[in-house]
């Protein structure tokens, strides 16, 4: 199979199931931006050396998979999808749990965080910043189409990991966190 089609040369693009779309389209932005934030948390992974954190950062990018192929069908019926095309409440309850034990961690915050100190935790800010910025694209494609109330939460509770995480890497790395 060539990697190229050519298809998409004037501007458009197909979702699963066939249906052509432009590619500014609003789920293609949506399921792109899910993409952008799943690489940077492959960079993420790529300068951690926490296996555990690890661990969770690669069953948060297969979950983010599934979201881009939610997003980018046309139609989505979920009772009709394989388990690995589904996100439940459950799939937000480990990101919860995530936070959590993170938290246990990290002393208390009373101020705004100015972002940096290592490339590590500029990645966990630069991967949180991109996670809100997916979230208010899926947010304004609901406004158009049903979208799974599951996939709002988990893309709201996985930047709130994601900045927890940024803490939390500082503590180990012993960087000083700069506030605002």
């Amino acid at each position: 199979m060539k990697i190229y089609s050519k298809n998409g040369d004037k501007g458009k693009t197909s979702l699963i199931g066939g249906e052509i779309v432009s590619k500014h389209d609003l789920r293609v932005d949506a399921y792109g931006t899910i993409d952008e934030l799943n690489s940077f948390l492959g960079i993420i992974k790529d300068y951690s050396n926490e296996k555990d954190i690890n661990e969770v950062l690669f069953k948060i990018q297969l979950k983010l998979f599934t979201i881009g192929s939610i997003l980018a069908q046309f139609e989505t019926k979920e009772e009709n999808q394989p388990e690995k095309l589904q996100i439940s409440a459950e799939d937000t309850i480990f990101i919860e749990s995530q936070i959590d034990k993170i938290q246990k961690e990290l002393p208390v915050l009373n101020k705004f965080i100015i972002p940096g100190g290592d490339k590590l935790v500029s990645f966990c800010h630069v991967s949180r910043a991109v996670c809100r910025r997916a979230e208010r694209k899926i947010t304004k494609l609901s406004e158009f189409t049903e979208v799974n109330e599951n996939i709002l939460t988990y893309i709201n509770r996985l930047s709130d990991f994601l900045f927890v995480l940024a803490r939390y890497y500082t503590i180990i790395l012993d960087i000083e966190e700069s506030y605002w």
